[in-house]
């Protein structure tokens, strides 16, 4: 059984040493640009189990993920690619990891939910339903 995170608990998050350093420099260039959103990232790397360098937990998000989830208060599943803000596009599904939701999911594990904060100041909660890699995402057929 998973454990849920409820209230201010927040469930533990996985990232690759790779990601971990790409997202700490990230986060101090978007302190002065964007406070809010990097306060909250700055807090999830603060909580993050990093792992060793090349080594990837395969069911947690990480930068390039495309991830399904569901918002569990309307229970919309959507499907996002996590990527750095310079990639982001949500014409196509690539939402940037400096905004609330993307925040969210960086080093979320596969059937975890976690509470997060809307732009407009609204709770949310999300849970991830599945977690595709970049490696396997390009194996698939077109």
């Amino acid at each position: 059984m998973s454990r849920k995170a409820t209230g201010t608990t927040k469930p533990r998050i996985t990232l690759t040493a790779a990601d971990y350093e790409k997202l700490t420099s990230l986060t101090d260039a978007a302190m002065h640009t964007m406070p809010d959103v990097a306060r909250e990232l700055s807090g999830e790397l603060d909580r993050a189990h990093v792992l060793a360098g090349g080594k990837q937990r395969p069911d947690a998000v990480h930068m390039g993920s495309e991830v399904d989830f569901r918002d569990d208060t309307t229970g919309r599943v959507q499907t996002v690619t996590l990527v750095y803000p310079h990639e982001a596009d949500i014409s196509q599904g690539k939402i940037s990891v400096l905004t609330p939701i993307g925040t969210a999911l960086i080093g979320l594990p596969l059937g975890q939910s976690i509470d997060w904060t809307t732009r407009t100041g609204e709770t949310r909660r999300l849970t991830v339903l599945q977690v595709r890699s970049p490696a396997a995402i390009e194996r698939e057929p077109a």
